[in-house]
């Protein structure tokens, strides 16, 4: 990749709003342009632009290539004394140095995707206000809901946001509660979606509502920054969320709204609500469900087994798990052409107070769906009788019970199963329900195994003939679907985010996994190649939207190749484009730097 992109006059998307292949106009200039992250290229600033923009003097004689400035990052990086002090130099260098940033990321990618994002993003969230050092996002009070349009304003213009993910911070990567920390969960996300679908860094909004925290540990603390008292709830919550929904749409009309880390009893209600009037989506709920419904499609086709031998347990029946079931229904239902009652028929659900039943009380309407008949009278409701009794070839994990899958369990499941599927997806990783290392040698490397979290190719004597193999593992994250679900959704501008485009998305996941051409690889595809996949799922996605009639964009290509260049060519790149000068009076508003605000920071390559 080259670090000084040329502009391709040649393009035939150069016209196109978000074309990257275009220099840069640019306002700002001096210590001013050195201090703003989305165009300060550091010691890469070449000759003509030190004189243009008034940098001389200001920077080291020595101009730099930005595979240069990530070679000094990368070694700057490895000295940190472990993953949470990564973390902290990476957020200093994303508000230094966007490109920079991003790119170094890219080239690291498996390396690094644990800090940037699960699990060390999680530790990241719990010392939220021990480490903070200037604020991100926007930060919406819950006694101030009067402000929310007002302060959502200050963001930009109807036409300068794309993306905005926002959170109430109460259920957080397994960790829980953490309040108005959970920006963090808004900012991560949001660099994932840049990251690895190309959108573009400086047309996104991260949201926190801040409605209180239930965490005591918080509420005790001296330096916590949000609001010290319980969350409140109920109908004063409602009109909060309400208040900044209908802010959103009407200060960002184009912008597509992503639910992140809401509680389990607020996450599918307002998923529901919402849905049917604008482009919004719950990673949790869909995302998780995506990803892995992609995951058991690859299993299935290594098992040579169809949706209607499909018997699925899910052991944790929370927001994840329960949006995990649905997904499964529906793609049983399609693809067997039965109703999503009959389909459900071939799902079990688990949570604290076992197999859910009609017995079980306070059961959610969502759970409801799942909940199994009186016929169940007499037997075992725990994961190990489930199991007995149901004979499951898909096992999954979203209770957050470290090593729930035990070895008699998952024994018993082979032992009915030639090649079980089995997805832990509990994150972090101390939370799982079983190690690879185990699943593997409980079942003589006959498992086909997803995580949530990132684990190292495991090696053992499998097979028959106790020839040592070393098995990659696939992490079954949201990262391969919901940022090709986004950007589809961006680009052609989605009325609404239909299921259609869902099972699209998944479709175009799948189309990617190893397993389909190796049954030792992977079921999913790797971090590695995460721009190809959101290309793949945005191109799916695109097409769903448009037989649907929700999508909106004029000129969207017609011919698959040519969607996909009209897509790529959309997709922001961490390369130095060129800057081009313009006058503050005739300069747009990301010229002039305006699209966020931006403090003053101390330059670094």
């Amino acid at each position: 990749m080259a670090s000084q992109q040329q502009d391709n006059p040649a393009d035939k998307f150069d016209h196109l709003p978000l074309s990257t292949h275009k220099p840069l106009e640019c306002a700002l200039r001096g210590t001013v342009l050195l201090n703003h992250p989305f165009f300060n290229k550091g010691s890469a600033f070449t000759r003509e632009e030190r004189r243009d923009f008034k940098l001389s003097g200001l920077l080291p004689q020595s101009i730099q290539t930005l595979e240069q400035q990530v070679q000094r990052a990368y070694q700057q990086y490895s000295a940190r004394a472990d993953d949470l002090a990564k973390n902290t130099f990476l957020t200093s260098m994303k508000e230094q140095n966007e490109v920079l940033y991003f790119r170094l990321l890219l080239d690291h990618l498996e390396e690094m995707f644990s800090v940037v994002y699960t699990p060390t993003e999680g530790d990241a969230i719990q010392n939220f206000s021990r480490l903070f050092r200037r604020p991100q996002g926007i930060f919406l009070n819950i006694h101030d809901i009067d402000r929310i349009h007002h302060d959502l304003s200050l963001w930009g213009t109807e036409e300068d946001i794309d993306y905005i993910v926002v959170t109430d911070g109460e259920e957080i990567l397994g960790i829980g509660d953490q309040g108005c920390g959970g920006v963090l969960i808004s900012i991560a996300k949001l660099a994932l979606m840049t990251l690895c679908a190309g959108i573009h860094p400086n047309r996104v909004l991260p949201v926190v509502l801040d409605c209180g925290t239930d965490n005591e540990s918080l509420l005790h603390d001296p330096l916590y920054l949000g609001l010290k008292e319980k969350r409140v709830r109920g109908k004063k919550y409602d009109e909060m969320v309400d208040t900044f929904v209908k802010s959103a749409r009407e200060l960002y009309p184009k912008a597509y709204l992503h639910f992140e880390d809401f509680g389990f009893t607020n996450a599918r209600r307002l998923l529901n609500k919402w849905r049917p009037e604008i482009p919004c989506f719950n990673d949790d709920v869909q995302g998780t469900g995506c990803v892995t419904l992609a995951a058991i499609f690859a299993g299935l086709h290594v098992s040579k087994k169809k949706f209607k031998d499909l018997r699925l347990v899910v052991f944790g029946a929370g927001t994840a798990g329960v949006g995990i079931a649905d997904q499964v229904r529906d793609a049983i239902a399609t693809d067997c052409g039965i109703s999503k009652e009959d389909a459900s028929k071939q799902i079990w659900l688990i949570d604290k107070p076992g197999l859910l039943t009609n017995k079980v009380e306070n059961l959610s309407d969502a759970q409801k769906t799942f909940a199994r008949s009186e016929d169940w009278s007499g037997k075992k409701t725990d994961l190990m009788g489930v199991v007995k009794e149901v004979k499951p070839n898909v096992l999954i994990g979203t209770s957050t019970v470290p090593s729930a899958f035990t070895e008699e369990i998952v024994r018993e499941m082979a032992s009915h199963v030639d090649r079980p599927i089995i997805l832990p997806l509990s994150n972090p990783t101390k939370l799982h329900e079983a190690v690879p290392a185990d699943l593997f040698a409980w079942t003589n490397g006959k498992a086909l195994v997803a995580t949530g979290s990132p684990f190292k190719p495991v090696k053992g004597p499998w097979g028959s003939d106790e020839k040592e193999v070393e098995m990659k593992v696939a992490e079954c994250n949201n990262s391969v679907v919901f940022p090709g679900i986004g950007l589809g959704g961006v680009l052609c501008r989605a009325r609404l985010v239909t299921d259609k485009m869902l099972v699209a998305a998944v479709n175009g996941v799948v189309e990617h996994s190893p397993a389909l051409r190796d049954d030792t690889a992977p079921l999913l595809p790797g971090v590695d190649v995460v721009r190809e996949v959101s290309v793949s799922v945005a191109r799916k996605v695109i097409q769903a939207a448009v037989e649907e009639g929700v999508a909106t964009q004029d000129g969207i290509p017609g011919d698959e190749q040519e969607l996909d260049e009209w897509i790529a060519a959309q997709m922001w790149e961490p390369v130095y484009r060129p800057l081009k000068y313009v006058e503050a009076h005739t300069a747009s508003r990301q010229a002039k730097g305006e699209l966020r605000v931006v403090g003053s920071l101390p330059e670094r390559d």
